[in-house]
């Protein structure tokens, strides 16, 4: 049936209430003292307590108080045993916490249809907490989509646009390094003709500096032909990035999806504000199925926010975010993304990955990104994704998926 405390400092009350109780199926516990109750509930999670309200050192309403605003245990319904029948009396209780009283001495049938009811209201608030849940990730989700099908639209159109002058550039590289090697040979084709020319042209060859462009000029090509290298592979990383034309599940190398976020985000981590080292220690891993632009969208939250969690923390050492991956035994791999930035303190980890849950600013965080990856690692990959953060040591995030997944799941 259902867990339920009882705290009196009575024993008698003790032994009637839990006999009461346990005759109807429940199971019970009993607190001697507001102390001992406020210990037992971090251990029992109870769905009603039952507390007397006169008690030495720690009386019930400071129990109440103390439950409701434990974010765990706020929907633990309470019933206050009380000899006070005022108005005020029952203000002050319902002000402390108290879902509802019953006067001493008790009686049974009006205790037992207490417990009915607030077990009923105890199953209807945690139905209602379920479905703000479920409608808050609904939510969430649906913005997120919205706001990363916009992106890799973009990212797409801007490797597009790129990738056309880029490939003109560097096919006509060639062109111009032969032309350009052909004036040469001619040029000194001449100089061997005429190795007395005119005075204004011998001007000439001192001004431009004839041996120096002569010498240079192939350098420059080869720089122009370097850069344009890169360019065309950064169009190709962000077209591996957005993945625009793929739909599904793919085989992919996690090590290459890493590469390309880092890429993404080359301009936040050589800043002239702070310089953050990458260290990369990757294990040897196989192909991996998953919904690549999906897994590229939780490396890039998590990367952006080890930067941040980075700028936010003054650094007498090197900023850093270290890269770890490695295979494990049941066909599984491992990634785990960690940065020497501001530790995460107990009770803001134990809610990071809550939707709309963010300790940014207003207007500098929606409270999103952390909450659609954990979707996306666990709900998409069935994989899990957790957080360890310890004062003094480095801010892990770690993310664990299936080479495989067996059952399929709808890709957004």
């Amino acid at each position: 049936m259902a867990k339920i405390l009882v705290v009196d400092d009575d024993l008698t009350v003790q032994l009637v209430l839990k006999n009461l109780l346990t005759s109807q199926g429940h199971e019970v516990a009993i607190a001697p003292n507001g102390e001992d109750a406020l210990l037992q509930v971090k251990l029992l999670y109870p769905d009603l307590i039952i507390c007397d309200w006169i008690m030495p050192r720690l009386d019930g309403l400071e129990v109440c108080r103390q439950v409701k605003a434990d974010p765990e245990l706020a929907t633990t319904f309470i019933i206050l045993l009380t000899m006070r029948d005022q108005i005020t009396d029952r203000v002050q209780g319902l002000d402390a916490g108290a879902d509802e009283f019953i006067s001493k001495p008790i009686d049974v049938e009006e205790l037992l249809a207490r417990v009915r009811a607030g077990l009923r209201s105890r199953q209807l608030t945690q139905q209602l907490s379920q479905a703000l849940r479920q409608l808050q990730q609904t939510q969430a989700q649906l913005v997120q989509t919205e706001k990363m099908a916009s992106l890799w639209q973009l990212v797409a159109g801007l490797a597009h646009e790129l990738n056309n002058p880029v490939t003109f550039i560097y096919s006509n590289l060639s062109y111009a390094e032969r032309y350009t090697q052909d004036l040469i040979e001619l040029l000194n084709l001449y100089q061997e003709i005429t190795p007395n020319p005119p005075p204004d042209v011998i001007d000439k060859i001192e001004t431009v500096d004839l041996n120096f462009l002569i010498d240079d000029l192939p350098k420059v090509l080869s720089s122009m032909r370097r850069g344009t290298q890169r360019i065309q592979n950064m169009v190709l990383s962000l077209q591996e990035f957005s993945r625009q034309n793929r739909s599904g599940l793919q085989s992919v190398d996690i090590h290459q999806e890493l590469d390309n976020t880092l890429l993404m985000l080359h301009y936040r981590l050589q800043s002239s504000e702070l310089n953050i080292e990458i260290v990369k220690d990757y294990g040897h891993l196989p192909l991996v199925e998953c919904y690549a632009c999906q897994l590229n969208q939780v490396f890039l939250n998590i990367m952006n926010n080890a930067i941040d969690a980075i700028r936010e923390e003054p650094h007498t050492i090197p900023a850093r975010i270290i890269l770890r991956t490695e295979q494990l035994e049941n066909e599984r791999v491992v990634i785990r993304i960690a940065n020497n930035g501001s530790h995460i303190p107990s009770d803001i980890k134990a809610r990071i990955f809550d939707p709309f849950f963010t300790t940014k600013p207003i207007g500098m965080g929606t409270g999103l990104g952390l909450a659609i990856s954990y979707q996306i690692i666990v709900g998409q990959h069935k994989g899990s994704l957790q957080c360890f953060s310890e004062p003094g040591k480095d801010t892990e995030f770690r993310i664990e998926l299936p080479t495989s997944i067996k059952t399929k799941t709808v890709s957004n």
